[in-house]
């Protein structure tokens, strides 16, 4: 329990360094945080106020995305999928494919990748929907999204 407490009261610190425009003390403390699910959250939430300020934020995503690998399954997707869904809110559809990439259940990254495809449709970009639905491995969610296009276009 005193692990998560100092991982917290990190965490909390982290934020405040981040939301005062002090982002390398904000990463070098992340990478102190002792809970790797708090840990991989904390980067993740630099990582995208570094993007849209559009400053470097490659770092980061690399200690976050390498932060999951040792998170139980179900914890990584959801922290990499809530980075690719914010990477996608941010317009950065070739970072939130590459975040898909590590995510390890195939239904949930398929959901990111028809999700990316959606969102170019939307902006006139429809051969490159295509080329990323084509790419969906899970067959359900690759159906799912072709007929999701057609209403979009």
């Amino acid at each position: 329990m005193q692990v998560w407490y100092r991982s917290r009261a990190l965490y909390d610190t982290v934020m405040r360094l981040l939301n005062s425009g002090r982002y390398s003390e904000a990463i070098d403390m992340a990478g102190e945080i002792p809970d790797d699910k708090v840990k991989a959250k904390a980067l993740s939430k630099i990582a995208v106020q570094l993007a849209r300020e559009g400053r470097d934020y490659s770092k980061a995503v690399e200690m976050a995305v390498n932060v999951t690998s040792d998170l139980p399954l179900g914890d990584a997707t959801k922290i990499l999928m809530a980075l690719a869904f914010d990477f996608l809110s941010l317009g950065l559809h070739d970072e939130a494919l590459k975040v898909a990439e590590f995510i390890r259940d195939l239904p949930n990254r398929s959901k990111i990748q028809a999700e990316v495809a959606l969102d170019l449709a939307r902006r006139g970009n429809v051969s490159e929907a295509m080329r990323i639905i084509n790419d969906i491995l899970d067959d359900d969610v690759k159906t799912w999204a072709m007929s999701r296009m057609a209403t979009t276009v």
